[in-house]
């Protein structure tokens, strides 16, 4: 099943240049110390954050500055585009009616990258 994942969880994209934190608003009124997450916290700019610079040649406005560099890979700053919910989710797990957001789950960009999770957000804790 994997880990829940909870507000402040790191995420990184497979053509994103640095790590971004995943932002979860209390509308789901599941929270811990930090609101927990379900498949539809996908929206870009308000979930999902830049990560910094996009390097997709999917992406328009690298495709332009890549051929006006005369072929050089030339990348632009990211703005993740997810139309579609996180996938997998947690099979068993429910957050506000929907499958929770788990550290195995995926995010597709539509200039073609990979969203993953790096660091869920939270931690358990063994205790001898």
């Amino acid at each position: 099943m994997g880990q829940l994942v909870c507000g402040g969880a790191m995420l990184q994209c497979s053509f994103g240049v640095a790590p971004s934190p995943l932002m979860v608003l209390p509308a789901n009124r599941v929270l811990t110390s930090m609101p927990i997450a379900n498949i539809m916290d996908n929206k870009p700019m308000v979930n999902i954050l830049p990560f910094g610079m996009c390097q997709s040649m999917a992406n328009p406005t690298v495709a332009s500055a890549t051929a006006a560099a005369f072929g050089a890979l030339t990348p632009m700053p990211c703005v993740p585009v997810t139309a579609a919910p996180w996938a997998p989710g947690s099979p068993t797990v429910l957050v506000a009616n929907m499958p929770a957001l788990n550290n195995t789950s995926k995010c597709m960009c539509n200039w073609g990258g990979v969203i993953s999770v790096t660091q869920p957000g939270q931690m358990t804790i063994q205790v001898p």
